[in-house]
């Protein structure tokens, strides 16, 4: 029973939507703005939950695999795609009200919002292959050395930029310091990027024999860790760094928000191993939500 609940939880991409959320709070603690309203979490974790099942769409299709967590997209089939129309249909309600109760918030939104905005939703599209194809083509997820960056960049804005675009529709809100939300961006940006190459591990075999030239596929996974993922993370730190030194983070604040960076190159060593498949969704998305409980925490405790 257990089992199953953990694999409802992680394959059916619900815990990826709870993140969002996190990470959307951290940023509020963090940057020390108001919280968004409950309609904007509750489209962000459906939205989430919607488009990284939306990969799973054609699992009915009898290829052989023994993936498990194809394997229990293909047994659930019914129950994901009337999850999945249920979503849309909630998503699409709550989303056609938010529009009409912050229409006035909308309209008034400045040109590079709707820039930012649309960076977001071309990537978004791209990683699919969805835009039009007399416009784009291109589909990310078989660009091995673009797509974690590009992964990295969605969720880096879903989490700092979208909710700081929604609070100037709701409340009006401007962040007082643009530039804290810039190395706020750049460290979560890093963070997620290296989280997502930490996956591509996971199906190094797979794209090795599909010829997908991620980074473990062209450079093997020593040379991934030390060429790419730890000078991610030291951007990564440096960002935090320069965050923590502008916002005047003391000593134990600074510890806690360095705690998922080093977390996460234990975790990254840890894959000379092969796993199974809900470890990588565990322990590597887990280190997500580790990141948001420590940000919370180190904002919470310098306001001690």
């Amino acid at each position: 029973m257990f089992n199953k609940l953990v694999q409802f939880i992680f394959f059916g991409n619900y815990f990826v939507g709870l993140l969002t959320i996190a990470l959307a709070l951290e940023t509020a603690y963090q940057l020390q703005i108001p919280f968004n309203s409950p309609a904007f979490y509750a489209l962000a974790f459906m939205v989430v939950v919607l488009y990284y099942t939306y990969a799973y769409s054609g699992v009915m299709k009898p290829t052989a695999t023994n993936n498990p967590r194809t394997l229990w997209y293909r047994k659930h089939y019914q129950f994901v795609k009337i999850s999945q129309w249920t979503l849309l249909a909630a998503c699409s309600a709550l989303g056609l009200w938010y529009i009409v109760h912050n229409f006035e918030g909308i309209i008034k939104l400045p040109l590079y919002y709707w820039l930012i905005l649309g960076a977001v939703g071309v990537a978004g599209s791209l990683y699919y292959g969805i835009m039009p194809h007399a416009l784009a083509k291109f589909n990310l997820r078989n660009s091995g050395l673009l797509k974690a960056f590009v992964i990295g960049f969605v969720w880096a804005c879903w989490v700092d930029i979208i909710p700081v675009t929604a609070l100037r529709i709701e409340r009006q809100f401007d962040i007082p310091e643009p530039g804290f939300l810039l190395w706020s961006f750049i460290k979560n940006w890093m963070f997620c990027t290296v989280n997502a190459i930490m996956f591509d591990i996971k199906d190094y075999a797979d794209d090795s024999n599909r010829q997908l030239k991620t980074f473990v596929v062209r450079m093997g996974l020593r040379k991934t860790i030390f060429y790419v993922l730890l000078p991610l993370l030291v951007i990564g730190v440096i960002s935090l760094a320069v965050f923590a030194y502008f916002r005047h983070f003391g000593l134990p604040t600074f510890l806690l928000n360095l705690i998922p960076f080093v977390c996460l190159i234990w975790v990254a060593y840890s894959l000379h191993n092969r796993k199974p498949i809900l470890y990588y969704l565990i322990v590597i998305d887990g280190l997500l939500l580790l990141k948001a409980i420590c940000g919370i925490l180190g904002a919470l405790v310098r306001n001690i």
